[in-house]
């Protein structure tokens, strides 16, 4: 781990492994993360602890990358991606008290190697974006993408393979 530009003196960034090169714009925050070599991470976004990105990656501004989100090498993300990380989410128990983190299980996102994911779009848990996947601005993605496909639409739909 070497070379990191930070660009704003004010962000948060708390136990993150950092590759090499990685540039890292105003307002991120990142916490218990991994970001690797070359990458580029775009002002107002916010990385959670034991998500990943891989090499050479783009992750454009107003994204948010929750626990157990894992991105490949060469993936790009556009503006204001959304992943969500809880099938049933709640804020509190069946008794009224606040949720903590023993009362839920992550569910883990897998985009592969070379996708890309454009602007506003929503990522629902527990799925994969195959290797050199499209999806398409807006869209709502609920199920798994096959590698060299693009989908778009809310729910996302192969628009071709």
């Amino acid at each position: 781990m070497e070379s990191v530009t930070v660009n704003n003196e004010r962000q948060a960034l708390n136990n993150v492994k950092v590759g090499k090169d990685v540039k890292i714009f105003n307002f991120v925050n990142a916490y218990g993360c991994s970001i690797d070599d070359h990458s580029k991470i775009g002002a107002f976004v916010e990385i959670q602890k034991g998500a990943s990105i891989g090499k050479n990656c783009k992750i454009s501004s107003h994204t948010f990358i929750c626990e157990g989100v894992y991105i490949e090498d060469n993936v790009f993300i556009g503006h204001s991606v959304t992943f969500i990380n809880d099938k049933y989410p709640r804020a509190t128990n069946a008794d009224g008290s606040l949720q903590g983190e023993s009362d839920w299980k992550v569910v883990e996102t897998r985009v592969k190697k070379g996708a890309s994911v454009g602007s506003g779009s929503t990522i629902l848990c527990g799925l994969t974006i195959g290797e050199n996947a499209i999806v398409g601005a807006g869209s709502v993605v609920t199920k798994n993408v096959p590698p060299n496909s693009t989908v778009a639409g809310n729910p996302a739909r192969i628009l071709k393979k």
